[in-house]
């Protein structure tokens, strides 16, 4: 009788799902903070640039001009945030820049789209 009371208590247990494994944060690419926008300047070169911010996540072979900062981050599991920042290049300096960090403009700079999807065309 005991023994069936403990399989009976066990097997009830077992169904509860509000026990769940700990899951890490998950932050994936190059997180751009506000102080590092804040220390990009127009004209800068690609050295500065790549020292202010580090290495772009993404190089396109067919728009070299453009280097993208991508970062991903998931808490606890669950869905994350996509954030992008980009920096646009004539020659070796720094024309635009924009993205996900800055709060109400999203270009700075006079040749820069607006739209960074419009830069890939």
């Amino acid at each position: 009788m005991r023994t069936l009371l403990i399989a009976a208590l066990l097997a009830g247990l077992s169904a509860c799902s509000y026990l769940t494994p700990y899951k890490l944060d998950v932050p994936q690419g190059n997180a751009v903070t506000a102080d590092q926008v804040e220390k990009l300047k127009l004209g800068m070169t690609r050295a500065q640039v790549r020292f202010v911010m580090g290495t772009p996540l993404l190089t396109d072979a067919f728009h070299p001009n453009r280097w993208d900062y991508l970062y991903y981050d998931s808490k606890g599991g669950k869905v994350g945030e996509n954030k992008r920042y980009y920096v646009l290049f004539e020659g070796d300096r720094v024309t635009g820049m924009g993205g996900d960090t800055l709060p109400a403009r999203t270009v700075v700079g006079g040749k820069a789209p607006v739209n960074p999807r419009e830069a890939t065309k």
